[in-house]
């Protein structure tokens, strides 16, 4: 903090003046007859400080080295409040004796008492509420975090506000947050404790509004627990699951998503030892024009830094197999104060004269050019550093030397200014320009989510991370050592000081591989493997129709809360189990527990037809490819063909030993799901091509379950099945092989339907557990779960809203990515099990337990 210093000569300068405890030789309030005193002039309220050395910084507020004064010197100091001079003086005499304990342990402890004792006597002044009807929840002593600093104060939440005011008044006396603006809120690792807690009122800020570290992880806890309150779905909405999903399907930029991924892994521009990391992307810094469309262009961003030259990094592992335990290929982090400041001096050079003991690095070791840099990671023996996310954001002054530091000069002599860029950047801006297009590029996107494997997921710890060359020392990862184990308080301070220098490992956010970003049709089209449109598969007018299509089809969805009942009718005895809808639109057919199959003419509004097949209940049906035939799954181990044009049982299908639960139809084969723990995939040779009418059925495979299966579907290439069992178990297979992929124990209970995404990527669940959950395809990942208040029987979805069917008769509209229902519509009187949705999405049909099929249209 700046303040006058009355030297010797009477003359007065601006600077700051640092004078090390253990150097004092006295500290006193000066007696009042003393005649040399110059505060007796004015007023009372000065110290006397003297000692044999101190440091003179940002003299003549310039930026630069700090300025040793050797010697011994007094140098008196006014307060600006006279009576508090006693309480200063005896807390200066405390910290004295502190620093001159020999070990660095037992400093700590005594400096922590003394904190303590001051932060007892003070408590937060009411008076600095916003309002007088503001209610108190929570008091309590914690320390506001800032870069190299913390600032013990005391925290009061109200229901309206959040307040923090610091013991010195710095930054300044209260700092206030209303609730209301609070977007987000996460707990943290700070000091290797769960102790910290960070406040963001924006969504994709960089910076939060302000970071408290606590005393006790419950007083953390409690208030997490309060400002949470105030945040919509704040549990749903802020996993890194959530974020996945909403990165996946291009809700997020690339930026966006490695800051949310940072926030959750404990990362914090804060907090200098976990600095959100990003990843070094272009690999070219030499060539005249940036080629994003050239892969050598960029990085390889499935090996880390130390992984990318072949010859040092076999040079690491052969000390790696001669290391005793615990091993670690890389001597140093790819993240750590150190390296943070490297990039920032220009900026932040306060922060690394503080870190450096006053001085700044040596001219050569300074951040002198972008391929100096990065060539330096590729070679460095001990080099292994990413970047950090200023490369990749609209501020370019830390690659400018505006404010004339003196950073020396080079071995050549030149004098370090701003950092060099590459031969293809116009200046700064073009530079970080050119960057943002790079890291949001068709390549990048791509293989993205190997880099967050090896940071954030499955290569991070492990056999995963011994074979993908990504071992650091055992200390920097969470959980790497249990600081409270510790007795010896030297020990405990010395091995935080280590860790906290040498950088940490962010916390690991998933332990299965990481899904491939999806990406559009258009930005494949711009795939750096793009062929030209001549040798496109698809006419010009054959991918406008498709585009149109697509665009009607997002269109119904975005609307799709206008939803409006046009008609209903009640046409079973018992509750609608499956719904199939002719090409014209023009008869509806619907199967029942009332053992029926029912024909309703949709132009005539009337019953057309009743058949019934056995005396047990229906549970599904589809119609075959021109509307000839249609095809019903039975509580009686059958299925049964019924003829529409001859208006009869054509066939029977005795395939299971038990209910068939599920039925469905792709190119000419049948997929049939049975209570017997099967799935079946029959060849279908209809009838009519046959001499006697009669349908062939060939077994190609049966996929076998360990109990009851109760839905099934297939994605679009009709490669994939999914699955869903009478006991929760969703699996996954490949019906080309009949091979099991994934088996996964994500309901309790019954799963009632599931659907894959139209792009296939995504599986879509429905519980009994009154669960949705949302399944990578590729890897088998949870990637989002979304609770509702009951069950939902039946759904339809677009990869990111779903209609769903639920117990009660409603039918709700979701907001995935959101986890919240945003629309409740009044439907049947029981629940809803049944639903069918035409391909342009804008018409739906639904059946229930009341016996009631209803006829839903779009009113836009």
């Amino acid at each position: 903090m700046p303040f006058k210093n009355l030297l010797r000569r009477g003359m007065c300068f601006s600077y700051l003046l640092q004078i090390p405890l253990r150097d004092c030789i006295s500290i006193k309030a000066p007696e009042d007859n003393e005649a040399n005193n110059p505060f007796t002039r004015e007023t009372s309220g000065g110290i006397s400080v003297v000692c044999n050395q101190a440091f003179l910084i940002k003299e003549r507020n310039i930026i630069a080295p700090y300025k040793t004064v050797r010697g011994t010197t007094e140098h008196l100091f006014q307060l600006d409040v006279a009576g508090k001079v006693g309480d200063v003086v005896q807390t200066l005499h405390q910290l004295y004796r502190a620093s001159c304990l020999d070990k660095m342990g037992d400093q700590a402890a005594m400096i922590t008492a003394i904190l303590q004792s001051r932060l007892a006597r003070t408590s937060f002044d009411k008076n600095r509420f916003q309002s007088i009807s503001e209610t108190l929840n929570m008091e309590c002593k914690a320390e506001m975090v800032t870069p190299l600093v913390t600032n013990p104060g005391h925290v009061c939440v109200t229901d309206a506000n959040l307040y923090f005011q610091p013991l010195n008044g710095y930054p300044k006396p209260v700092v206030q947050i209303t609730l209301q603006n609070v977007r987000r809120i996460y707990k943290r690792r700070h000091g290797l404790m769960p102790l910290g807690l960070e406040v963001f009122c924006t969504e994709n800020d960089l910076c939060s509004d302000i970071y408290l570290k606590f005393y006790s992880c419950q007083d953390r806890d409690e208030l997490y627990f309060l400002i949470a309150t105030y945040l919509e779905n704040h549990i749903t909405e802020h996993t890194a699951e959530s974020y996945m999903l909403q990165w996946q399907r291009g809700h997020l930029s690339n930026y966006e998503y490695l800051l949310h991924l940072n926030n959750l892994a404990d990362r914090s521009c804060n907090d200098l030892s976990q600095y959100p990391v990003f990843p070094w992307i272009i690999a070219d810094y030499s060539s005249s024009v940036l080629d994003l469309t050239k892969p050598e262009t960029f990085r390889d961003l499935s090996k880390p830094i130390g992984a990318l030259n072949k010859e040092r990094l076999d040079r690491l592992l052969t000390r790696y197999q001669e290391m005793p335990e615990p091993k670690f290929m890389y001597g140093s982090h790819y993240s750590s104060p150190g390296y943070v400041l490297f990039y920032l001096v220009r900026v932040a050079p306060e922060y690394m004269l503080c870190l450096q003991n006053g001085k700044f690095d040596h001219a050569d070791r300074t951040f002198n050019s972008l391929a100096e840099t990065w060539k330096n990671c590729l070679d460095g023996a001990t080099d292994f550093k990413e970047l950090i996310p200023e490369f990749y954001e609209n501020d370019s002054s830390f690659l400018v030397n505006s404010l004339k530091l003196d950073l020396g000069k080079r071995q050549g002599g030149k004098t370090v200014e701003d950092v060099e860029l590459p031969p293809w950047a116009s200046g700064p801006d073009d530079f970080l320009q050119k960057s943002r297009e790079a890291l949001e590029s068709q390549y990048v996107s791509e293989h993205l989510h190997e880099w967050i494997d090896i940071v954030f997921g499955y290569k991070q710890k492990g056999t995963e991370a011994v074979a993908a060359h990504n071992v650091f020392h055992p200390l920097t990862y969470e959980g790497g050592v249990d600081l409270n184990s510790i007795m010896d308080p030297n020990e405990k301070v010395a091995l935080l000081t280590q860790i906290l220098e040498f950088g940490q490992t962010p916390k690991q956010l998933f332990t299965i591989p990481h899904p491939q970003r999806i990406l559009s049709k258009s930005s494949s089209r711009t795939s750096i493997h793009s062929v030209s449109i001549t040798e496109s598969p698809v006419s010009a007018n054959e991918e406008s129709f498709e585009d149109l299509t697509e665009e009607s089809i997002t269109l119904a969805w975005n609307n799709i809360a206008k939803l409006k009942l046009d008609e209903q009718y009640k046409i079973h005895k018992e509750a609608i189990t499956g719904i199939a809808v002719t090409g014209n639109g023009s008869s509806v057919f619907t199967t029942s527990q009332d053992s029926t199959l029912k024909m309703f003419s949709k132009d005539s509004k009337t019953l057309q037809r009743s058949v019934s097949f056995s005396n047990m209940a229906l549970s599904s049906c589809l119609i075959l490819p021109g509307d000839t035939t249609v095809i019903s799954s039975s509580w009686d181990n059958h299925i049964y063909f019924y003829s529409i044009a001859f208006g009869r049982r054509q066939d029977i299908l005795m395939g299971h030993d038990d209910a068939v639960s599920k039925i469905c139809w792709r190119d000419g084969r049948l997929y049939s799901a049975s209570w017997d723990s099967t799935v079946k995939v029959w060849h279908c040779v209809p009838g009519e091509t046959l001499s006697n009418k009669k349908h062939h059925f060939e077994l190609l495979a049966e996929l076998e379950h360990d109990v009851s299966v109760n839905t099934i579907d297939l994605n679009a290439a009709n490669t994939i099945l999914a699955s869903g069992t009478k006991e929760g178990t969703i699996s996954i297979w490949d019906v080309t092989t009949a091979t099991m992929l994934h088996q996964l124990p994500y309901h309790s209970g019954t799963v009632f339907d599931a659907a894959f995404s139209p792009d296939s990527r995504h599986l879509l669940s429905a519980g009994e557990d009154c669960c949705f959950k949302v399944i990578d395809v590729q890897t088998g990942t949870l990637i989002s779960s979304v609770t509702a208040d009951e069950p939902q029987r039946c759904f339809k979805w677009d990869g990111n809203t779903i209609l769903s069917g639920s117990q009660s008769g409603e039918l709700l509209i979701w907001d995935l990515l959101g986890g919240k229902v945003t629309e409740r519509i009044r439907g049947h009187t029981g629940g809803v099990t049944s639903m069918w949705m035409n391909e342009q999405c804008n018409s739906v049909i639904t059946g229930g337990e009341d016996k009631q099929i209803m006829f839903w249209k779009l009113q836009y």
